[in-house]
């Protein structure tokens, strides 16, 4: 028995059949439409091309009768004006009369050139409204410039020139070419003639070599002439200094040309005066607050700052950098302390992140760079290091800065003084970026070594005392205060408080280091209980790295040891300063050779200084020294200590100036400095000095601390091995 046929397949053929006869019937009118438009479009350019060429035939051609007026020598691309005079005489073209067609042909021909000489007539009108309103305001222009030629014959001149080319053929003669030569030397204004023929436009070269002579001394007079820009500033693009006539220029002596010649020679030779613009940031006005102290800031790629920040999880192994990075560098937010707010768990490596960003609330701060006295340069350093720094591929680590250096070179701010106005900040010491090509798996960077940052000013948290480009600024410290009440509630309290402890240290010892003086220190600490504390941070212990546990520390002490330990300097200097606790150093490199921008000259006002080696060698007891000081000075050098905490902080970022009243923060006094150091620079460059510094580079901590290289006493703990 036969299977019956699917009548769904059926149906499905006669839907895919019918489907198709639609689309076909959609196309085929989509084609036709198409067609259609095509032929409408074709028949109306044919029309165009042939009404445009009926127009411009020979014969079409119509004789334009000029009125006689005074001849000016025009450029061969000077515009066609028509004038007033100007009548057209239709019996002149040629008509047949031999059918009608042919006649309508002709009328209409008619009417495009009378449209086109009342379009050329309104041009005309207009283009004289412009020259009579110039000649109004540079009259007293051209009255300086002596006896010239009236902008009205100069405008009648170049009428006819332009009549004569329009009704000029092909077969012109040999006069009238000679004549048109002499014209295009007259001509002081150039612009296109739109309406001449192809035919008419003769070579440059046989217009221009016509009349050498004349040019020279067009020049010569130009220059005699060339005393004050005003005379150029008084007219339009049309009323520029012109020639003298040809009559008067061809009895010009020699002597113009060979004087201006002269000029133009000297001008030549003389030296660029903008050199001491590219020294010199340009003038403001006198009264101006920020005379002297504008900063620019370049804009350099993300890649060296915020995508370290956007990447954070990358820059440390052992430690969340994201949120030490948090609130523009001053990492979590703390409770009040004291009764203040203000305080964050600020990581000490964070520098440059917060300094970036007090740069963006800086008063003086310009986007011209023009004006600037200095250029802040915000890269990282510090935290582009930390990524590779315990890496196997120490080629990675200096990778950034080589990039950076090259950016830098091709900025037009760059090349003003070769960087010696450019500064940049690093949250590390500068032994951290002072790996030699020699040692390549030793430790850090070459970032201070590099040729380009020799000519920057360089801020770390500690500097080389043998280098001439690197300057200290202090750590950073857990309270970022916003307004002027937060500061003075903090010294306030800071006077009152009670201090129960002689002196104290927090630290740990350094059995590494052979002339590490930690030990003795802490073994005199532990002699004297009741008079002094210590807080040993060793392995395990958390207290050391609790910011609350370490004020309290140096809260409750009058004096707090500040020994060398890995490097010269600690951060627990500054946090002893900001409790009010009075340093005491051991080695000048600590403090002293180290912040000249910040602390005072005078050591003995702020801190106690007690020779490392009198220490090592258990000639003094710490004890003993510090309680023969007294309690007057204790006072009076407390008071100067309490003094000096704004300046040795970094207010909040947030904050303005004007919420922080009178006070300067660290901020403020490192980048007087950098202006400082940079226009001593620019003086020494300006008078010609072949060397730049007068003055050896390893004694620059002593030039820097005493103005002067001459022999001191503490020439012995700088002299290197």
């Amino acid at each position: 028995m036969r299977k019956p046929q699917r009548r769904g397949g059926t149906m499905a053929m006669e839907k895919s059949s019918s489907k198709y006869r639609t689309q076909f019937w959609y196309v085929a009118m989509a084609s036709f439409l198409l067609w259609l438009v095509l032929l409408y479009l074709f028949s109306s350019s044919a029309k165009t091309v042939h009404n445009h060429e009926r127009l411009f035939r020979q014969e079409n051609i119509i004789d334009l009768p000029v009125e006689n007026v005074a001849q000016n020598h025009e450029s061969y691309e000077a515009p066609v004006v028509v004038s007033e005079a100007i009548s057209v005489d239709n019996s002149s073209l040629p008509v047949s009369v031999d059918s009608s067609p042919v006649v309508d042909q002709m009328s209409e021909d008619k009417k495009v050139v009378t449209d086109l000489v009342e379009e050329l007539e309104k041009e005309r009108v207009e283009k004289e409204k412009k020259r009579v309103d110039t000649v109004v305001t540079g009259r007293s222009s051209r009255t300086r410039r002596g006896n010239r030629e009236s902008r009205k014959t100069r405008s009648s001149g170049r009428l006819e020139a332009d009549m004569k080319r329009v009704r000029r053929s092909i077969d012109d003669d040999e006069s009238n070419l000679e004549e048109n030569s002499v014209e295009n030397h007259q001509s002081s204004d150039k612009e296109p003639n739109y309406f001449e023929s192809k035919t008419n436009v003769e070579p440059k070269k046989e217009q221009v070599d016509d009349n050498d002579e004349d040019l020279e001394n067009k020049k010569g007079k130009e220059l005699e002439n060339d005393g004050s820009d005003n005379d150029l500033q008084g007219d339009d693009n049309t009323a520029k200094i012109v020639s003298k006539p040809k009559t008067q220029r061809n009895y010009a002596s020699s002597n113009s040309t060979s004087q201006a010649k002269t000029r133009v020679n000297t001008k030549r030779n003389q030296p660029k005066k903008d050199q001491k613009v590219m020294l010199q940031p340009i003038e403001t006005r006198r009264n101006d607050p920020c005379k002297g102290k504008y900063v620019y800031m370049h804009e350099v790629p993300a890649l060296f700052n915020e995508e370290l920040l956007k990447n954070c999880w990358t820059l440390s192994r052992w430690t969340d950098m994201c949120e030490l990075t948090s609130n523009f560098g001053l990492g979590p937010r703390l409770p009040n302390m004291e009764g203040v707010s203000g305080w964050y768990a600020t990581n000490q490596f964070t520098l440059e992140v917060i300094f970036h960003n007090r740069m963006k609330q800086y008063k003086c701060l310009t986007k011209d760079s023009s004006l600037a006295s200095a250029v802040f340069v915000p890269y990282y350093p510090g935290l582009d290091l930390m990524r590779f720094l315990w890496g196997p591929f120490p080629s990675m680590r200096d990778a950034a800065a080589l990039d950076l250096m090259k950016w830098l070179r091709e900025s037009q701010e760059w090349k003003r003084l070769d960087g010696r106005d450019h500064f940049m900040v690093a949250g590390r010491t500068t032994w951290d970026f002072m790996r030699t090509p020699e040692n390549e798996s030793d430790w850090g960077n070459r970032l201070m070594i590099l040729p380009e940052v020799r000519n920057m000013t360089m801020l770390l948290i500690e500097s080389s005392p043998w280098n001439y480009h690197g300057f200290a600024v202090p750590y950073p410290t857990y309270f970022h205060p916003s307004t002027y009440a937060e500061i003075i509630q903090w010294q306030m309290r800071m006077r009152r408080m009670n201090r129960r402890y002689l002196f104290s240290f927090v630290g740990a010892p350094r059995p590494n280091l052979g002339d590490s003086i930690r030990t003795e220190i802490m073994d005199q600490c532990k002699a004297s209980k009741s008079k002094c504390k210590l807080l040993e941070c060793v392995s395990g212990s958390q207290k050391c790295y609790k910011p609350d546990q370490i004020m309290k520390f140096f809260l409750s002490s009058t004096f707090c040891l500040q020994p060398p330990g890995d490097s010269y300097t600690r951060r627990s200097t500054f946090d002893s300063i900001l409790a009010g606790c009075i340093p005491v150093f051991f080695h000048p490199g600590s403090a002293y050779a180290q912040y000249v921008w910040h602390l005072p000259k005078d050591i003995a006002k702020y801190s106690v200084f007690i020779p490392e080696k009198n220490v090592k060698e258990g000639k003094v007891s710490i004890e003993n020294i510090l309680s023969r000081i007294p309690r007057t000075r204790i006072f009076a050098m407390r008071e100067q200590v309490i003094r000096l905490i704004p300046r040795l902080m970094y207010f909040n970022p947030l904050s303005k100036s004007e919420d922080t009243g009178r006070f300067e923060d660290a901020f403020d006094v490192a980048v007087e400095g950098v202006l400082q150091r940079v226009d001593g620079l620019r003086k020494r460059i300006e008078e010609g000095n072949e060397e730049i510094f007068d003055f050896p580079e390893q004694y620059s901590w002593k030039y820097n601390v005493f103005g002067n290289v001459e022999k001191h006493e503490w020439d012995s703990y700088f002299d290197r091995p």
